[in-house]
């Protein structure tokens, strides 16, 4: 996949560009369904695909304060669409500036005469320049002026039997109605990351740098945790999960605790992983975190030795959700 991250790089149109936009948090499956459509498109028209997003979000821009927790951050979107096929991902830098474009303006001048859209895959409430003034129906009034096809992509949801069929409606924070980033958002953040894979088609993953915590876990319980800093924005709700961790390209099983220690009484947030039948120094290192199940809601025990066994308890339940991995 070529990546752009700045018109002024576009040395020339492409040849039959195949387009689709959107921010794509979470790349999940309603997004490679887009991605699939186009990819096709271009092949049959010996064109190229093109997925066009921004940096920052939109949200961030012009809500500043008021914006959702991303599902993707920017070097995970980046590989995701690249797994996906795309030929080429277009990343515009995204100001205050470049949303004051109109959208005939953006179809005009980016999209035809800078890229060389020929078609373009968007989903029914697709919108887009200045104050949302484009649509669905506005690009079809402009495809005969400029010669480029528009094609309406149907929603998707997925059924309890994780198949994927055309939507039949909006029904936020479930695996039932329209696949959306609001959905899996509020999914992950109400600690159901086992529903949440079924709109994503992956595991929900942090990724974060290890550091050194209280010292608590090895000497006072007897599983010592990797600590994480988060660099991903969204995070499970608190408790405790069965997790599979990647470190050095290879996938570790283990058991993650996410709250503020309420044993102990110090109410500092952390994320904290225990990793099984690894022995490793990691402070400092990169490690991504996937979240298979939720294990059980963060509770207050009596002390340190209730704490214990009940750690025991979880390590033991994470690691029979784990034996088929």
């Amino acid at each position: 996949m070529d990546l752009i991250e700045k018109l002024e790089d576009i040395e020339k149109p492409f040849t039959s560009g195949v387009v689709t936009i959107g921010n794509f948090d979470g790349v999940h499956l309603g997004h490679l369904s887009l991605f699939q459509t186009v990819i096709k498109k271009a092949r049959e028209t010996g064109g190229v695909s093109i997925a066009i997003t921004f940096e920052p979000h939109p949200a961030r821009v012009l809500r500043e304060n008021n914006h959702p927790p991303l599902i993707t951050r920017y070097p995970q979107k980046k590989s995701l669409i690249r797994k996906a096929g795309i030929d080429v991902m277009i990343c515009i830098p995204f100001t205050k500036e470049f949303a004051a474009l109109t959208a005939r303006e953006f179809v005009e001048d980016i999209l035809v005469k800078k890229i060389g859209m020929k078609a373009i895959v968007v989903g029914e409430d697709y919108a887009f320049g200045k104050n949302r003034e484009g649509d669905v129906g506005f690009l079809n009034k402009l495809a005969p002026e400029f010669g480029f096809e528009v094609m309406e992509s149907e929603w998707i949801d997925v059924a309890d039997s994780g198949e994927v069929v055309p939507a039949r409606g909006v029904n936020k924070g479930s695996t039932q109605g329209r696949i959306s980033s609001t959905g899996i958002r509020e999914l992950v953040m109400d600690g159901r990351v086992f529903e949440a894979k079924k709109l994503l088609g992956r595991h929900y993953q942090i990724k974060g740098v290890v550091e050194k915590g209280r010292g608590r876990g090895g000497k006072l319980l007897g599983f010592p945790t990797a600590n994480i800093a988060l660099t991903d924005e969204l995070c499970p709700s608190k408790g405790v999960y069965a997790v599979t961790v990647l470190f050095n390209k290879e996938l570790y099983k283990g058991v993650a605790n996410i709250g503020c220690s309420p044993t102990f009484g110090d109410n500092v947030f952390t994320v904290e992983v225990h990793i099984f039948d690894f022995n490793e120094t990691i402070y400092e290192k990169s490690i991504r975190v996937n979240f298979i199940k939720r294990i059980r809601s963060e509770k207050k025990f009596s002390g340190i030795e209730e704490l214990s066994e009940q750690i025991k308890n979880d390590a033991n339940a994470a690691r029979e959700l784990l034996s088929g991995f």
